[in-house]
Order: structure tokens, then sequence, then C-alpha cells
């Protein structure tokens, strides 16, 4: 009698929200640059970079423009507007002052 063997295969299946995980902890920089000259004329250059991390890692290698961003976050839009409210005190306070030497001036 034959003695029957199975054959197994170890295979890695790796879903998507593995793959997603890993490329956020990890990072990703995509580069690459379109240059088109004509005679030796530059018409058009184009610088393309794509980094895809998570926010925690983007933090870690220095990167956090959405927290300065008035559209994007509260609190630096909170920021301009004391930023724009000061300066218009001073304007005010600046007009008033002049109306006030031009008044006793009379």
């Amino acid at each position: 009698m034959q003695e029957q063997r199975q054959i197994t295969h170890g295979i890695q299946t790796t879903n998507l929200a593995d793959i997603l995980e890993r490329v956020l902890d990890k990072g990703i920089v995509i580069a690459g640059d379109i240059r088109i000259q004509l005679a030796d004329v530059q018409l058009l250059d184009i610088k393309i970079r794509l980094l895809i991390a998570s926010v925690d890692k983007a933090k870690e290698i220095g990167i956090d423009w959405w927290e300065h961003d008035v559209y994007l976050s509260s609190k630096a839009k909170t920021k301009a507007l004391e930023g724009e409210k000061a300066r218009l005190e001073k304007r005010v306070r600046l007009l008033e002052g002049q109306l006030g030497s031009k008044s006793r001036a009379k």
C-alpha cells in the first residue's frame, strides 16, 4: 500500500489593512521630477514629492504643517484671528490719535 502524504504550502497572506499599517508606521516617500526643455530653454520644471505616513511618524520626522494651517487647525485659526485683532486695535488707536490731534489743532 502506498502511503499518501499531504504537501502543505506555507502561504503568507497579507491583507490591505496590514499593508496600510506597515506603510503608515514606517512611511513611504515617492519623488519625481519632470523637466521639459526645448533647444536648451527650460519650459517647465515640476518637482513632485509625496510622503505617506501616520501623523505620529510625520511629527517624528519634523513635519507638522497642518497644525499651522488656518484651514485645518482651530488653534492656528484662533492664533491668526488674535493677531489680526491686535493689528486692527493698533490701527484704531493710531487713527483715533490722528483724529484727536486734528481736532485739537482746530
